[in-house]
């Protein structure tokens, strides 16, 4: 598994972001060792598509995200938008594209500046790029914050810490929103909030998608809320891509042992059903720091062999739209 290659790649000129070779370390003091958080990884999202990426915590998913708004610097690869190589731009070059990238972090409360109301921080967007005029910005703010199920007269002159958690990341995607990006990077947008909430927030954000255009690459741990909300599934292991394919086609038929392992772990909705636990998948995951030969998944892997120690696995297709990095796929 875990490997690298650019199969699954659609044509670059229909793509609105594509992602290759993306290599991201990160040094450790003066000890000279690095951690691989991304290690050549290659992506790519059309206009209108959602992307999930998934994978356990710590495999890279977050990092790849921050690498496409280039909150951290890549030392390898290119992430391609809208023509533009933003690994390769820098200062105002840079920031003249940024209004069309917008995040939404994993925790709502301490993404919003506390001390602000919140009109000014969904605003804020709007006023550094001087988009509109006064009343614009003022009529944007009250349809984005409407948009979003927030009443604009009652929560405009308030603080987030008047807010609960799932109110706090629906103020998110208003301010993200705002400017009209084209792309959303989702970075675990309902991981912190309650199972109750998750549902109204995955709705939430299909509805601003269909409204406003909106390209996102949702990032996830939980396989079962990707599913719902992603026409393209890329699951990630140590820093390296495993799996892609759509979701209905990854879900009823894995190719990957890893990906098997991950929807083995999908809870029942029945108490009286004992999940069948994937054999031979087990024990920790590696340390970014030094990560196995070959195959990144070789030592959890019930179908490792010595090919998979001497020779990283390529992504290739194994089905319409599904592709793999395994020497031995299921």
């Amino acid at each position: 598994m875990a490997g690298s290659g650019t199969a699954h790649l659609r044509p670059s000129e229909e793509a609105l972001l594509r992602i290759e070779g993306l290599v991201v370390e990160f040094p450790v003091g003066r000890s000279g060792l690095k951690v691989h958080a991304v290690s050549d990884i290659s992506l790519d999202v059309l206009p209108g598509e959602t992307l999930g990426l998934v994978g356990e915590s710590g495999c890279g998913k977050s990092t790849t995200g921050r690498a496409v708004m280039q909150l951290v610097r890549s030392q390898a690869g290119s992430v391609d938008f809208e023509g533009h190589d933003l690994t390769k731009l820098k200062g105002e070059e840079l920031r003249q594209v940024r209004p069309k990238l917008q995040m939404i972090f994993q925790d709502p409360i301490s993404s919003l500046n506390p001390r602000r109301r919140v009109r000014d921080i969904v605003r804020e967007g709007l006023d550094i790029w001087k988009i509109g005029d006064e009343d614009a910005r003022n009529a944007k703010v009250t349809e984005v914050l409407e948009a979003v199920g927030i009443d604009p007269e009652t929560a405009g002159p308030r603080r987030p810490h008047e807010f609960s958690g799932g109110q706090c990341q629906r103020i998110s995607i208003a301010r993200a929103v705002a400017t009209e990006p084209k792309l959303i990077i989702c970075d675990e947008p309902v991981s912190a909030l309650d199972v109750s909430v998750q549902a109204q927030i995955i709705n939430l954000l299909q509805d601003m998608k269909d409204r406003y255009g909106l390209t996102l690459i949702f990032i996830a741990h939980d396989l079962a809320v990707v599913k719902n909300v992603s026409d393209r599934v890329a699951v990630m292991y140590l820093g390296k891509i495993c799996e892609v394919a759509g979701p209905d086609e990854l879900y009823a038929a894995p190719r990957h042992p890893y990906t098997a392992a991950l929807l083995s772990a999908i809870p029942l909705p029945d108490p009286t059903v004992r999940p069948k636990p994937t054999e031979g998948v087990g024990g920790e995951i590696p340390s970014p720091l030094a990560p196995p030969s070959g195959c990144r998944f070789r030592t959890r892997c019930p179908a490792a062999a010595e090919v998979c120690a001497q020779e990283e696995p390529q992504v290739r297709e194994v089905g319409s739209d599904h592709f793999v990095a395994c020497h031995f796929p299921l």
